[in-house]
């Protein structure tokens, strides 16, 4: 485009980017700024008074270091647990509302968003007491008094994994709904008349044009299952024995208990870049017939 005509388009839309220029500040400050810092950290051996440059060493130790590799794998088995089980629910939730009448689907609605906007450190604690060997509503449901389900190695990440599904899906249920409704009612009665069940409709026509909600809610469910934290440093620090220590938690702990801040930069930037690569491989592996 022509610097003219550049120009041009830029005054006549004055306006637009003026009301925008608040939230593009907000995000450049407390976004690109720190990403940026951070890449500039990871880089450095950082101290408050006085840092040195080490080029490459920081990623050099990371990707030599068992830690983190055990807890890429523990972050890859948590999103592997929570994602399809998270998504079904929803999927499953949603299409079973989708026939109510509209202040009853709003109503079923809210009461599965009311977890999402309800404190993470509050649904950390309630589960705490779920959990508790003692007197824990789980073992009491299940006659299994004193096993501790956050203390065994083998059932802490499955206990994270059953918190989060269970709790998780509220905005994902919403989203999904709003699609169902905007798909067009004569696909149905086409299929109707042509005499498909419920379950053939919902199977050939709902999923296939739930796709590209479907991809969104895949990747950013995955985003989010990298970056866990909050559940894992209130209720478990990452044990027992690192069974339940993920990349969030351990750049926390490299960051602010051992202040190594060079090394847990060059592990963040490391998780950008897998999380960016999974969710290429997502986008290439799903998008095939998705348009934008």
């Amino acid at each position: 485009m022509p610097a003219r005509a550049l120009a041009r388009r830029l005054y006549q839309d004055r306006w637009a980017y003026l009301f925008l220029l608040p939230s593009l500040g907000f995000f450049a400050v407390f976004f690109l700024v720190p990403v940026a810092w951070g890449a500039v950290l990871s880089v450095l051996d950082y101290r408050p008074l006085s840092s040195q440059w080490v080029g490459l060493d920081n990623y050099r130790y990371v990707l030599t270091d068992w830690l983190f590799w055990r807890s890429l794998a523990n972050n890859l088995y948590y999103a592997a647990g929570v994602v399809p089980l998270w998504l079904g629910k929803a999927l499953f939730v949603a299409a079973v509302i989708f026939p109510f009448r509209k202040p009853l689907q709003n109503l079923y609605k809210t009461a599965f968003y009311l977890p999402h906007v309800t404190s993470a450190v509050i649904i950390s604690m309630i589960w705490l007491w779920i959990y508790n060997p003692p007197f824990g509503l789980l073992n009491y449901l299940l006659k299994t008094p004193g096993f501790a389900w956050l203390g065994n190695t083998l059932t802490a990440m499955p206990a994270l994994i059953l918190m989060q599904v269970i709790m998780g899906g509220g905005s994902t249920i919403v989203l999904i709904s709003a699609a169902m409704g905007s798909i067009p009612g004569d696909y149905y009665e086409a299929a109707e008349i042509d005499g498909a069940t419920k379950v053939q409709q919902f199977v050939r026509i709902t999923l296939p044009l739930l796709k590209p909600t479907m991809l969104y809610l895949l990747v950013m469910g995955t985003i989010s299952s990298f970056q866990v934290f909050t559940n894992v440093y209130l209720m478990t620090r990452g044990g027992p024995q690192f069974s339940t220590i993920t990349i969030g938690y351990l750049i926390y702990e490299t960051a602010f208990t051992f202040y190594e801040f060079g090394t847990a930069s060059a592990m963040a930037m490391v998780l950008f870049a897998i999380v960016f690569a999974v969710a290429l491989v997502q986008f290439r592996w799903l998008a095939t017939d998705v348009e934008y």
